[in-house]
Formats: structure tokens, sequence, C-alpha cells
């Protein structure tokens, strides 16, 4: 069965309405919707919120937010030309809801309580696990607003085991101490005391949904492999899941 057929979730439903010859192209890392989607049953998102997604790549979370909750967003990325993104936008008809933007995340150029949600998809990661940077976060959310990550994560802390596992070693490298596990991610935030709120989890099956997804954008893209689904193929739950985390300003 061809990979691309497995794409259909039904704990997914809103996902399954994309095209995922759509998402590939706008490939950036493990399934962006599937995390968003999860991630969203935890966030309180309305029509007409402001909603700021930090990292938003090539701009498929940006959509997806604009088009399933009816949210005003900022698609806020350092790595992704906002012509590129923006060009994203106006194809799939969300230009008139969806701002796109070369941000620096640690240099936001935004004014205190700017956003009622602040969301993040696979890319929390690159610059948010620093003890400092979910206060700073916080001080853009209005009061009661909410900040939401969904993030690659570990089972086990690598301080804890002494060694990062070989088979991520070889792919991640040195960054695999930022794939932190959801308790820790959840101490740090409360210890953060911005929140009054925080909620940690991992996602079910998380290492087998990022290699369904990869097996299928490597189908797509006529590859046989990649070192990530290699990755994933020998980790197979071991250490590899996704971290959803949520914390409520006061």
């Amino acid at each position: 069965m061809p990979a691309l057929d497995h794409l259909s979730k039904p704990q997914f439903p809103r996902s399954a309405a994309y095209d995922p010859r759509w998402l590939v192209d706008l490939d950036m890392g493990p399934h962006p919707l599937w995390l968003l989607e999860d991630l969203a049953a935890d966030l309180d998102l309305r029509p007409g919120m402001r909603v700021l997604d930090l990292g938003s790549g090539l701009g498929a979370t940006s959509v997806f937010l604009a088009r399933e909750y009816g949210v005003r967003v900022v698609a806020a990325d350092l790595w992704v030309d906002p012509t590129e993104s923006g060009e994203v936008f106006r194809r799939a008809g969300v230009d008139d809801l969806v701002l796109p933007m070369r941000v620096d995340a640690h240099s936001l150029p935004f004014g205190r309580a700017s956003f009622d949600v602040i969301v993040s998809i696979d890319a929390w990661e690159y610059f948010g696990t620093g003890d400092h940077y979910p206060p700073y976060a916080a001080g853009f959310l209005r009061p009661g607003g909410q900040l939401g990550v969904a993030t690659p994560a570990l089972t086990s802390e690598v301080r804890d085991l002494g060694e990062i596992p070989e088979h991520i070693d070889k792919v991640v490298g040195a960054e695999t101490a930022a794939w932190h596990t959801a308790e820790w991610l959840r101490s740090q935030w409360e210890f953060g005391r911005a929140f009054q709120k925080v909620t940690a989890r991992t996602q079910p099956d998380g290492c087998a949904n990022w290699l369904l997804w990869e097996r299928a954008v490597m189908e797509l893209k006529g590859a046989m492999t990649s070192p990530t689904q290699q990755m994933l193929e020998a980790d197979d739950g071991a250490f590899v899941t996704f971290a959803l985390v949520t914390g409520t300003v006061a």
C-alpha cells in the first residue's frame, strides 16, 4: 500500500481534508497539521482571535489556523521569505487573515499583550527551551491568553540517560540537548511563574506518526529513505515522541 494512503487518520479529521501533496510541497519537518490539530484540543481558539504562529515555516500551520478556527494570524519565521509564504496564503485564499513576517524569535517586534494565543509547531526546540524564554513569550499574551507548543521530545531526559542514543545522535547530534520530556517542559514553565496553569503531555504514537509522514514524503519525492526515516525506524517509539505543552497567563 502506498505510504500516502496512511496519511488520513481518524484522530485527525480536520487534517484529513488537506491534500498531502500540498503539505509535502511545504515540508520542513514532521506532519505539521497532525501536531497542530492535536495541540488545538488543549487551546481555546475562537474566531477573530489574534494568533502568533511562531516558527511558521512555509505556512501550512497558518493556513490551517485561519481556515479551521477563523483566527487572524501573524505567520512569523526567521528562515522563510515572507513573499514566499505570502504566496502560499494567497493561493489558499487566507491572505486576508494571515500576515507573513520575517521575525527573530529572540527579538519579537510586537507590543506587550498583542496576542490572544501564541502557537509554535516543530520550532520551539530551536529557540524556546532556555529558562528565560517561556516568560518572555508570555509577555506578548493578553490576560487569559495561551501559549501552545508542539515540539519533538524524548521519553527520558538525555542527562538522565547519560548519553544521546546512537541512532538519534547520528541525525540530530548535539541539538538533541533541546529535546526534553513533556514533564521537564511542564516543570520549566511552572517554575518560570509566568503562567497560572500549565498542561503537558506526549502525543500518542508520536514516533509512529512521524515515521508515517516521513515515509510518505520520501515516496512523493522519489527517494528510498532518509536519515530521519532510519532514525525513527530504529527508535520504534523507545525514545522519540512529541511534547504538547500549553500555558495560560493570568
